[in-house]
């Protein structure tokens, strides 16, 4: 009796064996076959972390609403934007509920979203699914999704050599000395993507100013008005002269705007609000790819499964100065903005910076991103630090010497 019931245990075990192996085999082997899609049958679904409200989700919406007039496409009948969208299930929800409503490109737009929307586009093979800021799409192969992002480092450094113009400004104004020229940022979390744009921003400033140094601070959200307004007035407390944030409320801003302490804005600008307080903003522009991917399924052309904006894709923006930048200014940014073009001028040149003072020779990027967020790719060819250029979501980590971090607690 006992043998056939181990036999019988064993014969079920076989055919689950075989069930999960099948399953396997059937994930492995899908075959996804899109189709060329007639312009007037575009439907574009965008799922937003935030609302309007959010600087970082009003870039995403505004550059949408840009592509859809540039193709010529239909606001009222081939848009559907879906707003307040968590990184959870919901978002899964959303991306069906946009299938359902017809959308056969369906973008989302915070990094917590990238697991349900490669779990929607598992299930839905005929629309293309697109996502910014994740990391997956290039090792996943799906076939239908695919991630972006843009060299945004390089913006910020063009927004940091506002930063560091404006310093030298008050420094020949005698409102401090250059020892201290101190910057505050306020960041959200100490992911990869912070950490590359504080940094870059720091270095730009650093090229006109060399004397600076900047206190870094973390809120552990990516919009929490309060916490962002509280955190760059406790930076301005600490002496900083000037504040600048990844973080995406109007919380610095009108902390800065309180204060009278110069301060450059992320995605968006607040010349009009904080006349006095305002000199510049950088952002990526999203209508670019948006543009990219909706030709690309008119023509049925392939897309690119890891896609990075350039200055020269028009991606990378730095925009809009306010009426009290240092003399000098716009000319200096230009001129920094055609070497980093002609690829004279490189962000993370490691000849210019050092950890823990040392010379920086080796770094193995997280870029085939795992569980474990291990790194996995030598990310310094030739002195440089190729930021966005093995994967264009930023994988730039390293703390560079003089950034102080003020709090680490957020962040894997």
């Amino acid at each position: 009796m006992k043998k056939k019931v181990l036999a019988f245990v064993l014969a079920i075990a076989l055919v689950a064996a075989l069930a999960i192996g099948l399953v396997a085999c059937n994930q492995t082997e899908r075959e996804v076959n899109l189709q060329a899609i007639e312009k007037e049958n575009i439907k574009i679904g965008l799922i937003c972390l935030h609302d309007e409200n959010s600087t970082y989700d009003a870039n995403f919406i505004n550059a949408m609403n840009e592509a859809v007039e540039n193709l010529g496409l239909n606001k009222e009948t081939q848009l559907v934007i879906r707003t307040n969208i968590s990184e959870s299930e919901a978002c899964y929800n959303a991306a069906v509920d946009l299938v359902e409503d017809g959308c056969n490109i369906i973008f989302a737009d915070s990094f917590g979203h990238e697991d349900y929307i490669m779990q929607a586009a598992w299930e839905y093979p005929d629309v293309r699914f697109c996502h910014a800021t994740g990391t997956k799409a290039h090792t996943a192969k799906y076939g239908n999704y695919y991630n972006a992002f843009a060299s945004i480092y390089e913006g910020r450094y063009l927004a940091g050599v506002v930063a560091g113009m404006k310093l030298n400004e008050m420094i020949a104004a005698g409102k401090f000395t250059a020892a201290e020229a101190k910057m505050g940022y306020v960041g959200a979390f100490t992911y990869a993507e912070v950490i590359s744009g504080y940094t870059s921003f720091y270095l730009g400033a650093k090229s006109v100013c060399p004397t600076v140094t900047m206190d870094v601070t973390f809120t552990g959200s990516w919009y929490d008005e309060v916490a962002e307004g509280e955190s760059a007035t406790n930076l301005i407390n600490r002496g900083c002269k000037l504040i600048s944030q990844h973080a995406d409320s109007w919380g610095a801003p009108n902390a800065c705007k309180t204060a009278g302490v110069p301060n450059v804005t992320y995605n968006i600008s607040t010349k009009t609000e904080c006349p006095d307080s305002y000199l510049v903003h950088s952002r990526i522009n999203w209508a670019p790819y948006y543009e990219y991917i909706v030709n690309s399924a008119i023509n049925n052309t392939e897309i690119a499964y890891d896609w990075t904006g350039t200055i020269e894709t028009g991606s990378v923006i730095v925009e809009d100065y306010g009426k009290t930048v240092a003399a000098g200014t716009e000319a200096a940014v230009n001129e920094a903005k055609a070497k980093l073009i002609a690829g004279t001028l490189n962000v993370f040149d490691t000849a210019n910076f050092t950890v823990n003072g040392k010379a920086v020779t080796t770094y193995l990027a997280d870029v085939d991103t795992d569980a474990a967020f291990a790194g996995d790719t030598e990310a310094i060819v030739n002195g440089i630090f190729k930021e966005s250029f093995f994967r264009s979501a930023p994988y730039f980590a390293l703390q560079i010497d003089g950034i102080t971090l003020l709090n680490q607690a957020f962040g894997n």
